[in-house]
Formats: structure tokens, sequence, C-alpha cells
């Protein structure tokens, strides 16, 4: 009963201190703000390597994460090559200036099919996803965002995927410091 008794008492002294070292972090992450730190650096700082896997594209331009298991996102050539773009743009793309990549879009894609030149049908797609009147590019977005979420938690897959604000730049949010690049791109500012 004594030992039962210490347990209990243990436990509710344990969160209490809980309680207050969460509620001093939640005071410090109010400062960080004011000061103008972002949530991005914050939740980077708060987390624990395993918690943000490195994302190695390999020198086959696989993607994947270094999580112990390496695990794989795998994606078809054009959801690639649009995630590959904007992992090179690490300032963001704005939508309506899409027309502008559509040159290293192709130069990605053909790269990642690794057989002959576009047929019709991969050039109109192409055309589409840069096309900012289209919504081909937010499609690509939301089913990239979802990979992610399938191998990482939501609040983590968030930094890996494509977002924005509708009018903003769209960008992954990752610190490129994660980022590890096996493979050469075919454009010349790339990483």
């Amino acid at each position: 009963m004594k030992e039962q008794l210490q347990q209990m008492i243990s436990k509710e002294l344990e969160q209490f201190h809980c309680s207050i070292l969460l509620n001093e972090v939640k005071e410090k992450v109010h400062k960080l703000k004011a000061y103008g730190v972002d949530d991005a650096e914050i939740v980077a700082a708060m987390n624990e390597e395993e918690l943000f896997p490195q994302l190695v594209v390999t020198d086959d331009y696989k993607i994947v994460l270094a999580d112990g298991a390496n695990t794989e996102v795998k994606m078809e050539p054009l959801l690639k090559a649009v995630y590959l773009l904007f992992l090179s743009h690490p300032e963001g793309i704005v939508l309506k200036c899409l027309p502008d990549f559509r040159k290293e879009l192709t130069q990605l894609y053909l790269l990642l099919k690794r057989h002959g030149a576009l047929t019709k049908r991969e050039q109109k797609s192409i055309e589409d996803i840069t096309n900012p009147v289209h919504n081909s590019i937010n499609e690509k977005c939301a089913r990239i965002r979802k990979m992610f979420s399938s191998v990482l938690t939501p609040g983590v897959a968030h930094y890996y995927a494509i977002s924005g604000k509708r009018g903003e730049a769209k960008m992954i949010e990752m610190a490129r410091a994660n980022v590890v690049w096996q493979c050469r791109l075919p454009f010349p500012h790339a990483l």
C-alpha cells in the first residue's frame, strides 16, 4: 500500500514538473515568434533528427527518407519532376509564373522517364501543369502531400510537401540543410 502511494505521488510530481516545463516552452516559443522567428525554424529546432529525417535524392533520382529504414517515397516520373522542380527552388515558385519553369520541368521529366522524346500527351501534361489557369499543379501538389503524409506524421509531412498560401510562392518549407543531393540536375542553377 505504501509503495503504491509513493508511486502515485511520484507520478503526480512528474506530471506537475512536466506542466511547468511545458509552460516554460510555450513562453519561450511566444518570445521567439515575437522576435520574428517563423514556425518552421521553431519546429525544426524542437524536433529530434529522427522526426525530421534527411531527404536524399539518390544518384538515380529516388527520393529517400533517411529514417533508419531508408523509406523511399515512390512517385511516378511526372510527379517526381514537379517535386524536384520545387525542391531545387528553395525560394518557392509563384504559380502564375509557372510558364517560366516549363523548360526546367520538361528537362527533369525527360531525365526521369529515361526514354526518348516526349509524346504529345506528355507535352500536354507539362503544359497543363505549368499553366496557372489549370488546376493541374494543385492536383499534383495534393498527391505529393498525400504521399509524404503516408510515411510521415502530418505535422512533419507538411515540411516535405509543396505548400503555400494562395497568390504567394508555393514551396517546400523543409530546411535545405536537411536535403542531400546525390545526383546532378540538368539546369545551371541546380543545387
